[in-house]
């Protein structure tokens, strides 16, 4: 038996099988999907089985053998391994990269695997018996001579495999307190008169003869503390057993089942061409505005595939749309529903994908990498919210969530639904070329009016003499909505008390020294914190340059914007929501979950609040710099304004209530605000559509943005020139090649960053010119320390 190997060591020349012998006491058990510890070179590496096989091109005798079996069941099925070949290929990255990427991060910890007993030792053939001996579980290592025999028994069930993690991340255990089934013994047992608890618990006892409960659950229950049930299990009324239990990282809201609810003319159109799709491989476009009832639409359909015995994916962009996404699936599904986040613990991923490995839940909710769920048997696959850039990997591999799904849709012969108010330009222009199916919802499920959008011109504000951050209209808006007892939220795409402190005498912003960026003073923390390397320092008192004390503080930022609030309205409770306020474990839903319950007036936030919210009692919300993602550098600006726009004026007005937006802009003729007004996306469609065709930019062509770091600035240049010459000759003529240039952020972290983008529409030689770019690279630019990355199709070119 031989086992193809892909080994993890991240090299050119090594991103390829390798062929290893697998050991006698090995073969009952190996399977492709296993991972394995193997010789290479002179250490001992960690590797995935890809392929067994009982030839080898080489000279068998010469094949080094497996070290180690790090699994006894297989961590990836068919299916992924397919998946990480078609990954390597469309993003341009390492095998390995692409197989990590889909094993849960406890799984890469330390640990030990075990076989562990599920039926009395009787019914094991008598080879196994002193496996067991005195405990109920083996170590795999000390049982490698009856592997055949385990796994005979696997099969069986009478044997379970088991993975003991030796750090935190740990199988959770609970105790289990049996208490016997003889009431005789229970009344006969002496006790002292003068020991009450365990009187007490021997009245619990009789009431409760037979019956098994959590140690904790019946300490609380009989009211008696852990040493009186020791001393009454010493007397044998009752014995002790550790069992398995999952974490749970659910949330801090009692879960009350829910029906489904009646759709209307429009949900029904769209929930029908689903459900007549179900067994195709069909991508639908769902076009809702905001309220229009999309998510009800998704429970809906998934109710339909599980009735058939499928599973499905659920995909949000942001984990802080995880909890209130989290709670509607729990209402319908319950325990079906498994939850993936960066946001859990690594004990509580581990759980939740052991949940969905062992076929015990049927649904996934979760950020990006839920995509990579191990479901055998997929029905369904939904991105909500399919225009965000989130749902795209920032490094290797630098995969995109939908193009997976639409992948493994194709799998599974199921469909996929992408839903948006706002769709990305390259989906909507496929789905109006037939590609996708697309559906369009274009009133509101409880049809409320979309909200009434103002757009406040703060050039005039500045003219009338008003330099606060709030316009006199919003102002007052917000004084109106606390006065009525109704809630606001208030968006504001900046973290942080100010975007930058400047010198009014000499003019010089304090600069990052790591990086080619202003710092962020932060009030909190009275530092000065840069938001790409972490560096941070003291507030100056003086300008380090001329030494002046007229040092101010310039632009905006969530703290500052807190601070202002407090002045004009000095009574209202304010929940702020960003990075600084969500580092903590289960912070989103705290605040969430505080102003859903009205413990808040006012909700203020970055772009985590934009989208997803439904509070019926939110009737006002202001967007206080509407620039912000407007004059960035970048071809997507204009679109990413339109969908923040349209998205945060959605979440006003989606009960009973009316609701009103005000936009603040200093650019109030530009078309991405003016048509978010009143959520227009067809005119938005075309007319950005025009400035790309004009420009040459996605969906017309396809985008490579390739970018190399170097410590040495005439290094980094150098490399970036010798690569766009080599790709223009490589190339076809019509394939556009723009650079080398700095990136827009010119150095991070003591890093110069220049960059090189491909406009084209068809290259068959770009593959086959980017493999052998990367072997450059690999054979001789990394010795001195460059690095160079490569992002197919980005979503930003900054």
């Amino acid at each position: 038996m031989i086992a193809e190997v892909i080994v993890d060591v991240a090299a050119h020349p090594i991103d390829r099988p390798f062929d290893y012998a697998v050991p006698e006491k090995f073969q009952a058990l190996t399977e492709p999907g296993m991972r394995v510890k193997v010789p290479f070179g002179n250490r001992k590496v960690l590797g995935f089985i890809t392929t067994i096989k009982e030839t080898s091109e080489f000279d068998p005798k010469r094949l080094k053998p497996i070290h180690e079996l790090m699994d006894v069941v297989p961590v990836l099925n068919g299916e992924m391994l397919e998946l990480a070949q078609w990954m390597k290929r469309q993003t341009v990255c390492f095998e390995i990269d692409a197989l990590q990427v889909m094993v849960p991060a406890a799984l890469r910890a330390k640990y030990e695997k075990r076989f562990v007993l599920n039926a009395a030792i009787e019914e094991l053939p008598k080879e196994l018996h002193p496996y067991f001996g005195t405990r109920d579980f083996v170590r795999a290592q000390e049982a490698e001579a009856v592997y055949g025999l385990m796994k005979k028994e696997m099969d069986k069930g009478t044997v379970l495999a088991d993975t003991n993690i030796q750090q935190k991340t740990g199988v959770k255990k609970i105790r289990m307190v049996h208490i016997t089934d003889s009431t005789e013994d229970i009344e006969n047992i002496s006790i002292r008169a003068n020991a009450k608890q365990q009187l007490k618990l021997q009245e619990f006892f009789l009431k409760h003869v037979g019956q098994s409960f959590e140690s904790s659950q019946l300490q609380k229950q009989a009211g008696v503390s852990l040493p009186t049930i020791n001393a009454l299990a010493e007397k044998g009324l009752a014995n002790f057993s550790s069992m398995e239990s999952y974490r749970d990282p659910s949330l801090l809201t009692a879960i009350e089942q829910k029906i489904a609810l009646d759709l209307t003319n429009e949900q029904q159109t769209a929930f029908d061409a689903i459900q007549s799709s179900l067994n195709t491989e069909n991508t639908f476009l769902l076009h809702g505005i905001t309220g229009s009832g999309k998510t009800e639409i998704y429970l809906q359909t998934i109710a339909q595939v599980l009735e058939e015995g499928k599973e499905a994916i659920m995909l949000v962009p942001e984990i802080s749309l995880t909890p209130q996404m989290t709670i509607r699936f729990k209402e319908r599904f319950g325990d079906l529903v498994a939850v993936l986040h960066s946001g859990l613990s690594a004990g509580e991923k581990y759980d939740e994908w052991r949940k969905i490995q062992r076929a015990e839940v049927k649904v996934v909710v979760g950020a990006r990498s839920a995509i990579f769920a191990p479901f055998q048997n997929l029905g369904l696959i939904i991105l909500d919210e399919e225009h965000e850039s989130s749902y795209k990997q920032d490094d290797s591999p630098r995969y995109h969530a939908r193009d997976v799904a639409i992948w493994r849709s194709q799998q599974h012969q199921c469909p996929v639904i992408l839903g948006s108010a706002t769709p990305s330009l390259e989906s909507y222009a496929r789905a109006q070329k037939g590609v996708y199916e697309l559906l369009a919802l274009k009133n509101r499920a409880k049809n409320q009016p979309l909200p009434e959008v103002h757009i406040v011109d703060m050039r005039e504000e500045l003219r009338t003499g008003n330099r606060s951050m709030f316009s006199v209209e919003l102002a007052e808006a917000i004084r109106e909505r606390l006065a009525r007892k109704e809630q606001v939220v208030l968006f504001l795409n900046k973290r942080g008390y100010s975007s930058f402190v400047l010198c009014r005498d000499c003019g010089t912003v304090l600069q990052c020294p790591n990086c080619d960026i202003s710092l962020t003073y932060h009030r909190a923390s009275e530092r000065m914190k840069c938001h790409y390397c972490g560096y941070d320092e003291p507030v100056p008192t003086t300008c380090p340059e001329c030494e002046s004390d007229h040092i101010r503080f310039f632009g905006t930022g969530t703290q500052k914007v807190e601070e202002e609030l407090a002045k004009l309205v000095p009574d209202a409770r304010v929940l702020r929501m960003d990075v600084d306020t969500t580092r903590n474990k289960g912070a989103h839903e705290k605040i969430l979950s505080a102003f859903g319950e009205g413990k808040a007036d006012i909700l203020l936030g970055t772009q985590m609040i934009a989208k997803g919210l439904d509070f019926p009692n939110i009737t006002l919300v202001g967007v206080l710099s509407a620039d912000t993602t407007l004059h960035l550098p970048d071809f997507r600006a204009a679109e990413k304004t339109y969908q923040l726009l349209t998205q945060v004026s959605g979440r006003a007005g989606r009960d009973v209530l009316p609701g009103e937006v005000y936009v603040q802009t200093y650019t109030p003729e530009h078309y991405a605000i003016t048509l978010a007004k009143d959520q227009l996306y067809e005119p938005f469609y075309e007319q950005e559509m025009a400035m790309r065709r004009a420009s040459g930019y996605p969906p017309y062509y396809y985008v490579v943005n390739i970018q190399f770091t170097h410590e040495d600035l005439m290094t980094v240049s150098g490399y970036a020139q010798q690569m766009t010459e080599y790709l223009r000759h490589r190339l076809s003529p019509k394939t556009i090649i723009i650079g080398p240039s700095a990136s827009l952020i010119a150095r991070v972290n003591n890093r110069y960053r220049y960059q090189c983008l491909i406009k084209y529409k068809n290259e068959p030689k770009l593959a086959e010119a980017l493999q052998q770019l990367i072997k450059i690279y690999r054979s001789d630019w990394i010795k001195t320390g460059a690095t160079l990355s490569i992002d197919m199709n980005p979503t930003t070119v900054m």
